[in-house]
């Protein structure tokens, strides 16, 4: 029976420490809609086969375009559609928001055509995890440096429609829908060039301002890219980014014409911030993907502080359950510590992965079968957020009590803290070369309350048996805003995460008379459903509101084991071992030793 059990245990560990895991992207796909600022080969098809390959984008070809390096951040494409192509990329070059407009190369449709266009080619319907862009407005107001009198009828015009369409994809079914401002197009070299330099940057602030104030108005949330004060960061300080030339023009041939071998440079593409005298050029384009990714992975992050003090608080409640072995002791007042290291890692999600060193004194008063007692634990996280996103520090100060009923073989044991949590967060933002920092020091806590019970049983040395526990959590963080106030930076609203854990599982020990090894295999299982979407709002541009992002997704069911050694030595007693839960591409570890006396 004993050699049995042992096996069984064995294979119940390596079944649930292979159990595969899902790990989702924040995104299932990408579609595009827009015009030249987006388009990456609309009108390519239609360009002589010999230079297709280095032609057919509105930037410094055959560079990238910002939509490209969005799209490949989250595995899906921005390949083309339109002239017999069939990508997720919708935008055409010389696009108006409504109306149709003739290009060089051809009619380009509205961004109104390109919606019809996805909608009728899938049934009407929009994918619900799928990111949505609308960027658009450009020509239309570029159209109003020539007829300036009818400025506010064509903004008016331009914004209704485009507002039309982000409810039109949020009644087919779109979630996500990212709204790119326009740019400052008073910094363009065509507006210096035609001096009309102070009349385009009115125009683009009234277009963003209208069509903002009147998202939320609607109650349309979107998420806004502030591509204007972007554009006017970079061309404030052009050396920080990179650019040696932001008034001049990198390419020598008309768009989507230019390519390696009609440059000024051979390296304008990287130190010029415009390909001709308007649109951006391929590292331009760069800066404008890694913002627009900022933008809708900063929240996300956010999370991450809420499910790290968790993970903390979950191995808190196990050493505090765990602190006493069940034999009975003599009655009267005794003392108790434990120090371990806890270790947090995620890759599969690319989130963060941290150490947490902690401590916890309590006291225990024994008396019979009854045990009840206190504990105080202080802990200090330092964590890095992966892709160079990024640390943290995370501060947990905790105040608790303890009881139990203790028979031998059979024990059952309640507690409850309640934990102070402070933050020093440090987000990083990457621009081409330069390395934005965004700092905020929220404070939060947690409550939590456990229940644990062990029943034992075996034959001379070996005793085996179950272990069973419940673990209620509520950890909140505080709201607060990013420091460094800029296009990137962001604030946040206060988050609450819950969570109801149960395990199940077998145990087994192997009596010594100093020292006693011990094994613990559990199924875990979070009852509580997990956070749908992360929210932020720009500081740039509070007009626009909350906006939100998928929230982060984690397994709800994984393994934990324990492995350990107890130790009896005169009246001191201890436990050193080792905890890990794990699931696909994740894993929490604890190492720890305890001591009673």
């Amino acid at each position: 029976m004993t050699s049995n059990f042992t096996r069984s245990l064995l294979a119940f560990a390596i079944t649930l420490t292979t159990t595969q895991g899902i790990a989702k992207p924040a995104f299932q796909q990408t579609i595009f809609f827009g015009d030249s600022l987006s388009d990456s080969g609309y009108y390519r098809p239609l360009l002589p086969n010999e230079i297709q390959a280095i032609t057919g984008k509105f930037t410094t070809n055959p560079g990238w375009v910002w939509s490209e390096y969005v799209a490949s951040y989250y595995g899906s494409n921005a390949s083309p559609n339109g002239n017999s192509q069939s990508g997720n990329n919708y935008a055409a070059g010389g696009a108006h928001i409504n109306e149709p407009s003739i290009s060089i190369l051809g009619e380009a449709p509205s961004l109104t055509s390109q919606t019809n266009a996805y909608l009728s080619a899938h049934g009407g319907k929009a994918d619900p995890s799928a990111l949505y862009t609308l960027w658009g407005g450009a020509n239309d107001l570029l159209d109003t440096l020539t007829t300036p009198e009818q400025i506010h009828t064509i903004i008016g015009n331009a914004t209704t429609a485009e507002i039309s369409l982000v409810s039109t994809l949020k009644n087919a079914g779109a979630h996500y829908i990212l709204v790119a401002a326009i740019p400052d197009l008073g910094l363009a070299p065509r507006a210096r060039n035609t001096g009309t330099t102070a009349q385009s940057t009115a125009a683009a602030t009234a277009y963003n301002t209208t069509l903002f104030t009147a998202l939320k108005s609607a109650g349309l949330q979107v998420i806004p890219i502030d591509t204007f004060h972007l554009l006017q960061e970079l061309i404030t300080s052009p050396a920080t980014y990179g650019f040696s030339n932001t008034t001049d023009t990198a390419c020598t041939l008309q768009l989507p014409l230019c390519n390696p071998t009609t440059l000024v440079d051979a390296n304008a593409p990287n130190t010029y911030a415009f390909a001709d005298d308007i649109h951006p050029t391929t590292a331009a384009h760069h800066m404008l993907g890694q913002y627009a990714i900022s933008i809708l992975e900063a929240p996300r992050l956010q999370q991450v502080l809420t499910r790290s003090a968790q993970g903390i608080a979950r191995a808190r409640a196990y050493q505090v359950a765990w602190h006493l072995d069940g034999t009975p002791q003599q009655d009267g007042l005794h003392w108790w510590g434990s120090m371990r290291s806890d270790s947090q890692r995620n890759d599969s999600n690319d989130l963060y992965k941290s150490v947490a060193p902690a401590g916890l004194f309590g006291f225990d008063w024994h008396s019979g079968q009854i045990v009840s007692g206190g504990f105080i634990g202080y802990g200090r996280m330092h964590a890095d957020f992966s892709n160079g996103n990024g640390t943290f520090k995370q501060k947990d100060t905790t105040l608790g009590g303890f009881s139990g009923w203790y028979t031998g073989p059979v024990w059952v044991n309640a507690q409850i803290s309640y934990t102070l949590l402070n933050y020093d967060i440090k987000r990083e933002v990457q621009l081409g070369p330069a390395t934005r920092i965004h700092r905020g020091s929220p404070n939060g806590s947690n409550l939590t309350v456990a229940l644990n019970a062990s029943y034992e049983m075996g034959e001379g040395r070996l005793r085996y048996g179950s272990v069973a526990g419940l673990t209620w959590q509520k950890t909140k963080l505080e709201s607060y805003t990013e420091q460094n106030a800029s296009s990137t930076a962001l604030g946040y609203a206060d988050q609450q995460l819950n969570s109801l854990l149960g395990r199940v599982g077998l145990q087994m020990r192997l009596e010594g008379n100093v020292v006693t090894p011990y094994l613990q295999v559990t199924y875990d299982h979070e009852f509580k459903k997990q956070q749908n979407q992360a929210n932020a709002w720009l500081q740039t541009m509070p007009e626009a509101g909350i906006y939100s992002v998928p929230g982060l997704t984690f397994n709800r069911n994984y393994a934990s084991i324990v492995l350990g050694a107890r130790t009896k030595i005169g009246h001191l007693q201890s436990n050193v071992g080792l905890t890990t839960s794990t699931e696909k591409n994740a894993r929490d570890v604890t190492l720890f030793v305890n001591g009673n006396f």
